[in-house]
């Protein structure tokens, strides 16, 4: 029986996808619930899984089509065996052995030179393959594509799944960069035009909405940090033992910010048209780095979290991020977004506001500098910490005392602890 591969029901904000990439090709054996094909959204990447046990007979839309909700993509003949999958003649004994030697004879001389080399490469394969990502790695051991062979795109020179796509599109493995010595011909300015992807494109278009369409504005502040530092020392073995994650800074900015919301509601509130919506909870969004860009999952009900919940779900954000398994509901919403550049060593920036919220709060490195305390001077954990802010809606005097308020908290983390 044909069963029709069908694009799933996309939410109300995504009005269509892109067919990123064809696990399977006609005639492929699939497995049900096996990954068919990924379809790129501007927010998240979705996983078609097959809907039952067969072999793909058609395949109607090619990567790079696009394509809207409950297009049909391809076609599934249920049960189905592949040509390449039924029995095949019995060998006799010495058909067997026959074989075998013919084998054995085309076999070619191992030498050592060549044994070394070809160690070296299982080993630089070996190693390149366990330095993907889970998404990246299945897509290499389904598309049987070596990972040392082609160049990579992510931080460090890491390999992503987005460049095993292209190379898969190419089919030829990418050179490697010519060391400085063996510079390009004299004269030669290589380039390369890689168009962006929908996710890339959709940041880029949201950050033009933000700068184009918001009064934003941006104030500072500075924070010393070395009670909060002494108490993650003091409580973060006893923490790590009772909860099974570790106690990091993130989780008392989150509280801290949730605090400082609930006084300051103008900095938890969003523009609609000439509206202000004024909204009782707070759902703080997290921004996490990806290989394919910045995504900011939704912490819902932050302010009914615990220190452990806040950790735990941060730590399962970064984990679906890191595989690709984020998915629409986990980006959608949120009422005030917090992201930390000091994960790259950034000391001071101005973040942009994530439309239609009213403001966003800034990290950044921790630092040893001197500070005045008592009248003398010692050496304090600093951070620079910034709120970027819709001006339109939020005062400057708001936007300094909500900073202010953050600033209190976190010097004096155990009266945030006790709500005082």
């Amino acid at each position: 029986m044909s069963i029709e591969v069908k694009v799933p029901v996309l939410p109300e904000s995504v009005s269509d996808a892109t067919i990123a990439t064809w696990h399977k090709k006609p005639g492929d054996a699939v497995k049900r619930d096996e990954n068919l094909v990924d379809l790129e959204t501007d927010k998240v990447v979705l996983e078609v899984p097959a809907p039952a046990d067969g072999v793909l007979k058609e395949i109607r839309h090619a990567e790079g089509d696009t394509v809207n909700s409950q297009d049909v993509i391809g076609v599934l003949e249920e049960g189905a065996v592949t040509a390449a999958g039924g029995d095949k003649p019995a060998q006799s004994d010495t058909q067997k052995r026959e074989a075998k030697k013919a084998e054995e004879d085309t076999r070619p001389v191992m030498t050592k030179e060549s044994a070394a080399k070809a160690e070296a490469a299982s080993k630089g394969s070996a190693q390149a393959t366990a330095d993907l990502s889970p998404a990246a790695r299945r897509m290499a051991t389904e598309e049987n594509i070596d990972a040392s062979q082609v160049s990579g795109t992510g931080r460090g020179g890491r390999v992503t799944k987005e460049d095993l796509v292209n190379f898969s599109k190419g089919g030829q493995p990418a050179a490697a960069p010519a060391p400085a010595a063996r510079a390009a011909t004299p004269g030669t300015r290589p380039e390369e035009r890689v168009p962006m992807t929908r996710m890339r494109a959709r940041i880029a278009e949201r950050l033009m909405q933000s700068k184009n369409s918001i009064a934003m504005l941006t104030s500072f502040n500075e924070v010393n940090l070395s009670k909060v530092v002494a108490m993650r020392k003091q409580v973060g073995e006893q923490f790590e033992k009772t909860h099974g994650i570790k106690l990091g800074f993130m989780s008392f900015f989150v509280k801290a910010a949730c605090e400082a919301l609930k006084r300051h509601p103008v900095v938890n509130a969003s523009v609609d048209g000439n509206d202000v919506i004024y909204h009782g909870y707070q759902d703080i969004s997290i921004a996490v780095s990806t290989d394919r860009g910045l995504v900011t999952p939704v912490l819902r009900d932050a302010q009914d979290m615990s220190f452990a919940d806040v950790e735990k779900a941060i730590a399962n954000f970064a984990k679906k991020a890191r595989e690709g398994g984020l998915t629409l509901d986990d980006l959608q919403g949120g009422t005030f977004t917090i992201t930390n550049g000091g994960t790259f060593g950034s000391l001071f920036s101005t973040p942009i506001v994530n439309p239609p919220q009213s403001a966003i709060l800034g990290m950044h490195t921790i630092k040893e500098r001197a500070v005045a305390e008592n009248g003398q001077v010692i050496a304090a954990p600093m951070m620079y910490i910034a709120i970027s802010y819709d001006h339109r809606i939020v005062d400057g005097k708001d936007a300094v005392l909500f900073l202010v308020d953050i600033k209190n908290q976190l010097e004096n983390p155990y009266k945030m602890l006790l709500g005082i």
